[in-house]
């Protein structure tokens, strides 16, 4: 069975972190400059990150929250019942990526201090604003071997790698407090409790063709499922699974 598959934030802090993540997932691929349209998906990542950076103390927010996490792993500690190997080897993994998060430049610093992309990032975001003519020091690298291309896109995603490996794996950790349940939104209408909750993941057959539109906060949400040809709220018995991640 086809199945969709969907995650929502319950808060601002954690809604940034999946945006962060897909912008992550984004520059990833496009640095490869595997065809000649990724470079309009890279930069456009890459300038929309420091937007974010901008915008929030991206850094110390991250590290108080793996910090939270830290300490409910460690009040696990001899528990009996607990895979004490397991608990180990994930400690040991919270301690090496808060270490390297905290060594770690200011999110976006050095980004932000190269000339390059300084020169091209305020006129990048125009529209259609990529044209040779508003960028002739971008259509020059573009026409640089794509060994060089690569070769700057690994250097400046290397100054991201503390932020990916903690936002990496705070989201894993998290993403893996919640566990699939099989509900049945009557009506196409789901609520419940929330309880502290940052993320709601969702597993929805595509054979209902509908989507969710999720409101809440991390004490209580609410599911609403929509027709994609209707565009009109479902009034249909939906099965779907979910997770509720803390």
């Amino acid at each position: 069975m086809t199945t969709h598959y969907f995650e929502h934030p319950l808060n601002e802090k954690t809604r940034i972190y999946l945006r962060v993540e897909a912008l992550l997932n984004q520059l990833d691929v496009a640095a490869q400059f595997s065809d000649d349209m990724q470079h309009l998906i890279f930069y456009r990542s890459l300038f929309d990150l420091l937007e974010i950076f901008e915008q929030i103390q991206l850094k110390s927010e991250l590290a108080k929250d793996i910090e939270k996490q830290r300490l409910t792993y460690r009040s696990w500690l001899n528990v009996e019942g607990v895979d004490q190997e397991m608990l180990q080897n994930i400690l040991s993994e919270v301690d090496t990526v808060h270490s390297s998060l905290m060594g770690a430049e200011r999110f976006g610093q050095s980004l932000k201090e190269d000339r390059f992309l300084s020169a091209i990032r305020q006129r990048f975001n125009l529209p259609g604003g990529s044209c040779c003519f508003d960028l002739p020091a971008l259509h020059h690298w573009l026409h640089l071997p794509l060994e060089s291309k690569q070769s700057d896109a690994s250097q400046w995603l290397s100054s991201l790698k503390p932020l990916a490996e903690a936002l990496k794996l705070w989201l894993k950790l998290t993403r893996e407090t919640g566990h699939f349940r099989s509900i049945q939104a009557n009506s196409g209408f789901y609520q419940s409790d929330a309880d502290e909750a940052n993320i709601l993941r969702l597993e929805i057959p595509m054979s209902f063709g509908v989507y969710p539109m999720i409101s809440g906060h991390k004490n209580r949400f609410a599911i609403k499922f929509i027709e994609f040809e209707s565009g009109q709220a479902s009034v249909a018995n939906i099965e779907f699974k979910l997770a509720v991640c803390s």
